[in-house]
Formats: structure tokens, sequence, C-alpha cells
């Protein structure tokens, strides 16, 4: 849902407006404040499933990744997401001005991956969130859709849960799709050993 403005507004701005204890969860988009579904039910459970099975396997690895509770991606001066998951690396936290303030990402190279979890408004999750995410460097980005709610153009027909893997070549999203059985293949976790399957039924 669309806030009511008289203007359009900054990034900062955005920032600064951004209720401290808000019960939804609000994004920018193009100058535009725009109220985001609350993950609730199934969607969280699988997002928060999904956190803690790629916070297991790093541990495990020990990389050097966290996933932070919050986070807010500065795509642009008016432009500002906030994924579902992210995986950010240690490495490169110290190069983000604002992370320490207000838990604020601008750079994509801090960003090893970036999950969003399907809902109503699928249409964010795969034109304009995954435009900005490759714009911004981000160079792995899931979109898990665990119910299918997408369009057939992007998860095909008839439509069936999917699990679509973006990952950065030569500044564009090379893009694969995962269904059933299939082990997913990230390059952020080469030693990845979950099936689509196991990932988009994380709700149930």
């Amino acid at each position: 849902m669309q806030i009511t403005q008289v203007k359009p507004v900054t990034f900062d701005e955005f920032i600064d407006w951004y209720p401290e204890n808000a019960i939804v969860r609000y994004e920018l988009r193009r100058g535009e404040i725009i109220e985001m579904p609350k993950p609730r039910g199934d969607r969280s459970k699988v997002a928060g499933k999904l956190a803690g099975k790629l916070s297991a396997i790093i541990d495990k690895a020990d990389l050097p990744y966290f996933i932070p509770r919050e986070g807010i991606l500065r795509r642009s001066e008016d432009t500002g997401y906030e994924p579902d998951v992210i995986i950010l690396d240690e490495t490169e936290i110290s190069n983000e001005p604002r992370w320490d303030r207000g838990s604020i990402i601008e750079h994509g190279s801090t960003i090893k991956l970036a999950i969003e979890v399907v809902s109503s408004n699928w249409q964010d999750d795969y034109e304009f969130k995954m435009a900005d995410y490759e714009a911004m460097g981000i160079p792995e980005y899931w979109i898990v859709d665990y119910a299918g709610l997408g369009g057939t153009r992007h998860i095909g027909k008839p439509k069936q849960p999917t699990l679509t893997v973006c990952t950065l070549i030569d500044g564009e999203y090379e893009i694969h799709r995962f269904r059933g059985e299939d082990i997913i293949l990230s390059p952020t976790f080469p030693a990845l050993n979950l099936t689509a399957a196991q990932v988009l039924t994380l709700g149930k």
C-alpha cells in the first residue's frame, strides 16, 4: 500500500520518517513510501527457518558472514529495500558508513546474498527488486516462491513452487530455477547440499 505523500521522499527523509516501533515494514521505491506485507504465517516460517539453515552452514564452514536481524539496502537517493533475509560480509562492513547508526547498507559488495520470500506482491520480487539488486551489484539473489504465486513468465505453466537463483555475471543476473529434488546451486555456498523442495517446504 502506498502512503499518502505530498512530494517524492528522499532516502534520508524515509529513514528519518520510519517509525521506530512499526508493526509493519516499509520500503521506498522511486520516492514513494510503500507499506509492505509483514511476513506472517508460512511466509515468516520459511524466512526464519531458511535463515537458520544458512546461519548453521556459515558457522560450520567458519565463513566471515553474518545474518543481521534487520538491514535496509540503499539502492539510490530515492529507493531503499529491506529483504526478508540478507547475508553480509564481515570483512566489508567497515566500509559501510551508516551501518552502525542505522543498519544501512549502501554497497553491493557488502552483501553476499539477498533473499525475498514471495507473497501476494510477487511483481516486486521478480521485477523491481531483481533489477535494483542487479544494479547494486549484489552477487546473488534468491526468490523463494514456496506457494507458486509468481507470474507464468517467471515460474512457468502450470505454476508450481520454485526457487529462483540469480547470479551476477558481468554485471547482469543469470537466472536459474530449481524445483522439487533439484539440488540448489549457489556461488555463495558451493557446498550447499539442499534441494529446492527442502527449502520450499520449510513453511509446512
